[in-house]
């Protein structure tokens, strides 16, 4: 870090909170800029946001910080691996700032820059996870307001992840209330934010088929001289279909992006969560070459310049920017600009005699002499001395209650759950140490209650989406997810957790879960020819519920089993229905009359019918010509199996 680069930035080498000690500037937005810091708590890489101090009046800040704190917990909360994650969030000073997870890669923009466009495939991803993430919150009914490219950030394995739930909404809450104005960015700001202030979980989905387009097309769907005039496009315009510019995408890519960014909210899928299932149907009907395609970079792209270059009269891609609520209504509303003069009353000095100068000059120098006398005695020996806050840290309350009254301040204490500092012992001061404060003046000492501890709700039993739920609404993070096959739990269902339900564990300890896959898969086992007992044994081995019919069959012993239902080699699970079919023997077979055929004609009936002919004469001479049936030994009618032997008898 150079001497020029602490004096262009003061934040650069500051310890905020006695916690985050700031590195380097990472980035700078219209509501925040983002330092790299080391937490030296817990000796980790942060990303440390830190608010803008000119976003309105003291009253407005005030409650800027109020509603900020809000929306930091509530993403806290917020525990899905498409989000950057938040830690912390407090005030030290006149600075508020939010410690987040540090993402090393870079952001959508940057891909952008480098690329022009994406693969169609690789689009759908990124937009897929965005619209992952989001459905998240929109589920506990948070709205992120600001989904652009800048708040996508890629980390080095490729992932996509969102970052920055909640800060629009609180800057524009404060900003809406108190001036009538909305911050956001103005390429992606859905028409009813920028027409009445209004935003719901559409809001993010609009700006997501922003973001789609652009991805797709390599340009935004409405560019103008100014902010404005975008923001009243977006207002008075439905956006163009992207095949508008690459005419080799199919259909279903426009119907997608057209009805993510639909102008009429009614119009667009409800949440994201909606539209992450439209997503993926589209996805599902777009072949391979196609998703592997990219359009070619629109006419005129050109290298970026650097973050540091200031492009005259035209807003950044990225920039949050400032609107008046309806700035939408009229098309191209006109700006107004004033234009303020240095010393707009300025004339040409009037010559004065020299001497007259001289004593003006005396007199001057002989007031700031007193004005710096008068300044010395306040600030050193008047009321307006001040004193250096003691280090108390670590110190027990009592210890440090002495120490601090010892050097002529007041003491209030507070106390707060602390997970490294033990119990019983001061975690900070507020004025912090080593700061400058009044005589006299009282010093907020923060004593540690302890790491707090919070007892693991029961999720066993109950389906993976609703433990999630159960689990943030709880403040536990959830750390590994093993997935078993499980013959008695259905697929998707809590089998255990780690630690267990109702133990009592540090808040921060995340849960590792183990999550029934089902049955297990099987094929399903050949136990024909087997005998009934022996094929039950077989597929009780695979925990199968058996069911027996019974019938006749010639392929098989009686006894054994000549089918099965699921039939074998079929695909199956474990714990699933089989049916035997075991053989009570050969099929019945009806005899008919044999009386009076001819003998061929008797033969070949019997043969049809399955049954043994065994022919004898019917009188007592054996040389007796063989023409028609003269008797049979089964009478006509009866039930017999088939290959029963009959004897008929025959007469010339």
């Amino acid at each position: 870090m150079t001497v020029a680069e602490t004096i262009t930035d003061p934040m650069l080498g500051r310890l905020i909170d006695g916690r985050y000690e700031v590195r380097e500037r990472v980035a700078s937005g219209g509501m925040a800029t983002v330092y790299l810091a080391l937490d030296r708590r817990l000796e980790r890489l942060v990303a440390v946001k830190v608010m803008h101090a000119d976003l309105g009046s003291e009253t407005e800040r005030q409650e800027f910080a109020s509603r900020f704190r809000r929306e930091a917990k509530a993403s806290a909360r917020l525990t899905h691996p498409g989000m950057v994650r938040v830690y912390d969030q407090g005030t030290d000073g006149d600075i508020s700032y939010l410690t987040m997870e540090y993402v090393d890669g870079e952001n959508l923009r940057a891909r952008f820059h480098h690329e022009s466009t994406l693969p169609v495939g690789e689009a759908l991803t990124i937009v897929e996870s965005v619209l992952d993430a989001l459905s998240a919150a929109h589920r506990k009914g948070l709205v992120h307001r600001d989904v652009k490219p800048e708040n996508v950030l890629i980390d080095e394995d490729g992932r996509p992840k969102l970052a920055d739930f909640g800060l629009a909404r609180a800057v524009t809450e404060v900003t809406a209330t108190s001036t009538g104005t909305i911050m956001g960015t103005v390429a992606y700001l859905g028409p009813e934010l920028v027409a009445n202030g209004t935003a719901d979980s559409r809001t993010d989905v609009y700006a997501t088929g922003i973001l789609l387009f652009e991805a797709l097309t390599g340009r935004q769907p409405f560019t103008a001289p100014s902010a404005i005039e975008v923001a009243a496009r977006h207002v008075h315009e439905d956006i163009p279909a992207p095949s508008t510019y690459v005419p080799w995408l199919p259909a279903e890519i426009d119907d997608l992006v057209l009805a993510l960014a639909a102008r009429e909210p009614d119009k667009r899928p409800a949440d994201a969560g909606a539209a992450l299932t439209m997503l993926r149907q589209t996805r599902a009907m777009i072949d391979d070459p196609t998703l592997d395609r990219r359009a070619d970079p629109p006419s005129g792209t050109v290298p970026v310049v650097d973050d540091d270059t200031t492009i005259l009269d035209q807003v950044p891609t990225g920039s949050t920017i400032s609107l008046p609520i309806g700035a939408g209504m009229p098309a191209f509303a006109p700006i107004d600009v004033e234009i303020i003069d240095d010393d707009p009353e300025a004339l040409e000095p009037i010559q004065e005699n020299r001497r007259v100068g001289l004593w003006v000059g005396a007199l001057v120098t002989a007031l700031l002499v007193l004005l710096g006398l008068g300044a010395w005695w306040y600030t050193t020996q008047g009321p307006g001395a001040y004193t250096t806050v003691p280090p108390v840290a670590g110190e027990t309350s009592s210890d440090a209650r002495a120490i601090l009254e010892s050097a002529g301040l007041g003491v209030v204490t507070l106390s707060d759950f602390s997970d490294d500092v033990p119990a019983g012992l001061v975690v900070r001061t507020d004025p912090g140490a080593q700061e400058q404060i009044g005589k006299g003046e009282t010093v907020k000492m923060v004593v540690s209650k302890g790491q707090r501890m919070e007892v693991v709700p029961n999720v066993v039993g109950i389906l993976e989406a609703d433990a999630l739920d159960l689990l943030g609404d709880e403040g536990f993070s959830v750390g590994t997810k093993d997935s078993v096959y499980d013959d008695g739990a259905p697929e998707g269902e809590i089998l255990s957790t780690s630690p267990a339900a109702e133990e009592s564990v540090p808040w921060n300890t995340p849960i590792d879960l183990v999550i029934s896959k089902g049955p297990q898969p099987i094929v399903v086992p050949d136990v024909t020819g087997l005998s009934e007992e022996r094929a039950k044994n077989l597929l009780d081995s695979f925990a199968m519920v058996v069911a027996v019919e019974y019938g006749r069959d010639n392929t098989v012993e009686k006894g054994e089993v000549y089918a099965t239902d699921p039939a074998p080699g079929a695909d199956s699970t474990r714990t699933a229905a089989i049916t035997l079919w075991v053989s009570e023997g050969k099929p019945w077979v009806e005899v008919p009359s044999f009386y009076e055929l001819e003998v061929d004609v008797a033969q070949a009936r019997a043969d049809d019918l399955g049954l043994v002919v065994e022919w004898k004469p019917y009188n007592a001479f054996p040389w007796t010509k063989k023409e028609f049936v003269a008797d049979q030994s089964i009478k006509e009618g009866k039930r017999v199996e088939e290959g029963t032997t009959i004897t008929l008898y025959y007469d010339s």
